[in-house]
């Protein structure tokens, strides 16, 4: 019986390759050490080793400088970016986070050191400064408030120019420094370029003292380009401008897009540059009378008077969402960093805080009573009951404050349901009429005069996350509160636009000087003439070193109608420079200049 065992050596036959299969590819090596062979002398290499055969290819000598002797060296930087990542790149995580840490404390020292004038080289007052520079970092990025500006501006000393063209009541305005933004009921929208303070303006190119006396600074700001609505495109769909009136503007904080909304529906994306219209948004049902962006992004949220808001994103020139819950118009809507927006809704009396990622809303509703209520001397007979909600503005992202058209200024928490702290009548009282407007009789009598109304809240705005809150009405200025450290109450700072006796000062400060005025009460020579429709401003220098520009868009006429007119009112905007207070060894001043 034959077998593969039993068979002869002589009769075994090899196998070989079939013709039609194609020979295998030999690998070419490099000349080296020559293989070990196996105990029958088969000079074949191990399966195991050719691996470290292509890997010894790949990052042979020959073949880099085969390719530097071809191509150019890539650029330095490159190579040292490279390098550094090729040092980093054995670090473990805690390492990452240890060197991050020290880079970033580096960064805020210098910074820190160029801020303050009085800082010493001590190590226990930079270790101060720099404790107190990251508790105020990590207040910014929770959204509360971390800092008390309020007692480091001294807006008694406030300079101020007005300007004015040739346009209808102004009815909104925004900055995004050192540009600014007005829109007006005529549909107009023009761009601004505010005035740089007078040590920027002209700065000096040599190191020669200069012979003659610098120039005197400009104070008006200067018209750089302007678009208007056109009444005759209304029934175009494809028209990607305005048709009617401005009631709101807003520019991005990158500076790129300037979204407005009007009466005519629409909400319109401009390029800030230019001012040319880049999309038309058609989405609401009715007029658009609130804008806010989520801040260090390029979503928007809007509202309207069809009782929605909307948000869009910029980016993509895209409607996301809408959000539903007012039972009425809603007049004004404001945002800060984190996916949240707070909006008023005129007579249904609440103000609505959303939180856009969770779907949710929590409503806070005025005008029950309840509230813990500054002192006020105002007779019952002129206290009105609240009757809509127009303002709203936030301070950080758990407090906020309101604006309604009885005069009253509320402190919100989203914690509490009611108001935190009111002021009544934070405006004051309209100027009593005269027996005369009221009858025609000779000698009227004067039971028949009504007891004078409080003065609507007409704008509002704060420095977000910090203790400043500004105020307008129609009595002539802007009016400045903050809040108090315990965050429960609101308190008078001061006044911009007040009537001084103080003599122009010669400081050089920019955008105008003190005016005296002769008659204190006297409206029709007030400063601010006209209905304080909006304001803006913005910090100068870094982190407000040089103080804050404050500016203020007025009109005859209010924004959303004409159910007041002020006659001797003037359309335009007025400009305010409000300086930091002097110090003295890194210590506010606050003493009064009559008491040096």
């Amino acid at each position: 019986m034959s077998s593969f065992f039993t068979t002869p050596g002589a009769q075994k036959k090899r196998k070989r390759p079939s013709t039609t299969e194609a020979p295998k590819k030999r690998l070419a090596t490099k000349t080296g050490p020559k293989a070990p062979t196996n105990g029958l002398g088969s000079s074949r290499a191990a399966p195991a080793q050719k691996k470290p055969i292509e890997r010894d290819e790949s990052i042979s000598g020959s073949d880099l400088d085969s390719d530097e002797s071809g191509d150019e060296l890539p650029d330095r930087a490159g190579s040292d970016a490279g390098s550094e990542e090729s040092e980093n790149e054995g670090e473990t995580a805690a390492e990452k986070r240890l060197r991050l840490a020290q880079r970033y404390l580096e960064k805020t020292r210098k910074e820190v050191e160029e801020f303050d004038e009085y800082a010493f080289d001590a190590e226990e007052i930079d270790r101060d400064l720099l404790a107190e520079r990251l508790e105020e970092d990590v207040a910014e990025a929770k959204g509360r408030v971390y800092r008390q500006l309020a007692a480091k501006l001294d807006f008694q000393k406030a300079s101020h120019t007005q300007f004015r063209w040739n346009s209808g009541t102004v009815t909104s305005i925004t900055v995004c420094a050192p540009f600014a933004y007005t829109a007006t009921k005529d549909g107009q929208l023009t761009k601004w370029r505010l005035q740089e303070l007078p040590k920027d303006q002209w700065p000096q190119t040599t190191k020669k003292k200069p012979k003659k006396p610098p120039a005197p600074p400009k104070r008006k700001p200067e018209r750089i380009c302007y678009s208007k609505s056109n009444s005759t495109k209304a029934k175009d769909k494809t028209y990607q401008g305005h048709t009617g009136s401005i009631l709101t503007v807003r520019a991005s904080q990158d500076g790129k897009y300037v979204v407005t909304g009007g009466a005519d529906k629409r909400m319109v994306v401009h390029d800030a540059a230019t001012l040319k219209p880049l999309r038309a948004f058609t989405h609401h049902r009715d007029a658009v009378t609130g804008l806010a962006f989520r801040r260090g992004t390029n979503q928007v949220y809007s509202c309207s008077k069809d009782r929605t808001v909307k948000v869009w994103s910029l980016d993509e020139l895209a409607y996301v969402e809408t959000l539903f819950g007012h039972q009425d118009e809603i007049l004004d809507i404001d945002a800060l960093a984190q996916e949240r927006c707070v909006s008023v809704g005129a007579r249904d009396r609440t103000a609505r805080y959303w939180k856009v990622p969770e779907e949710s809303q929590l409503v806070f509703r005025g005008g029950q009573g309840g509230e813990k209520k500054a002192a006020s001397k105002v007779k019952k007979e002129s206290a009105a009951h609240q009757g809509s909600m127009d303002r709203v503005s936030m301070i950080d992202d758990e407090l906020f404050v309101t604006g309604c058209d009885n005069g009253d200024i509320a402190l919100w928490s989203i914690h509490r349901k009611k108001a935190v702290f009111v002021i009544p009548c934070a405006h004051g009282l309209e100027t009593p009429m005269k027996p005369t407007e009221i009858s025609a009789d000779k000698e009227p009598d004067e039971k028949m005069v009504p007891a004078p109304q409080p003065r609507s809240i007409t704008a509002l705005r704060t420095i977000p996350y910090s203790d400043v809150i500004l105020s307008g009405s129609w009595d002539g200025c802007v009016r400045v509160w903050k809040l108090t450290e315990d965050k429960k109450k609101i308190e008078v700072v001061g006044i911009l636009g007040s009537q001084s006796s103080e003599e122009p000062r010669s400081d050089g400060l920019v955008n105008g000087t003190h005016e005296v005025q002769s008659k204190e009460g006297d409206e029709n020579k007030a400063l601010i003439r006209g209905i304080v429709n909006d304001i803006a401003l913005f910090e100068r220098g870094d982190r407000g070193k040089d103080g804050l520009c404050v500016v203020v868009a007025t009109g005859k006429e209010m924004r959303l109608g004409r159910w007041k007119v002020v006659k001797e009112g003037k359309c335009g905007a007025m400009v305010f420079e409000v300086p930091r207070a002097p110090k003295q060894n890194g210590v506010v001043d606050n003493v009064s200049d009559d008491e040096d």
